[in-house]
């Protein structure tokens, strides 16, 4: 094999594992979940700036958002394996805390929350 055609094998293998790491990607990224809802107040009326905290109960690591406008609120790309506890806060209230369960395999989970009682 000549130096020209081992170049052309070595790009070949390098184009073949760039593929391969392309499609693992794809496939994880298609098995990771969102979580999205809206916040509403005791009224059932949309809350927006209130704050929605995203806690992963395996590794007790925080995220958090402030719902839009119309109260919408989403958290993407989260671990199918790892079970999450999410509430909401504005002003002094807060929502209950749910719970989404690493068991319930929808890609895609709606939960409302409600912001109806003191924090305490």
């Amino acid at each position: 094999m000549n130096k020209s055609q081992r170049i052309y094998c070595l790009l070949a293998a390098l184009m073949l594992l760039a593929a391969m790491g392309s499609a693992q990607d794809k496939k994880r990224e298609a098995q990771l979940r969102t979580v999205k809802g809206v916040v509403l107040d005791k009224s059932d009326s949309p809350v927006s700036g209130s704050v929605v905290f995203l806690k992963n109960t395996r590794t007790n690591s925080v995220r958090s958002s402030y719902t839009d406008d119309t109260g919408k609120y989403r958290f993407s790309g989260l671990d199918p394996n790892a079970d999450y506890e999410v509430h909401a806060e504005k002003e002094g209230e807060k929502s209950t805390t749910r719970t989404v369960s690493s068991f319930d395999n929808r890609k895609e989970i709606d939960l409302n929350l409600k912001i109806d009682r003191k924090k305490s």
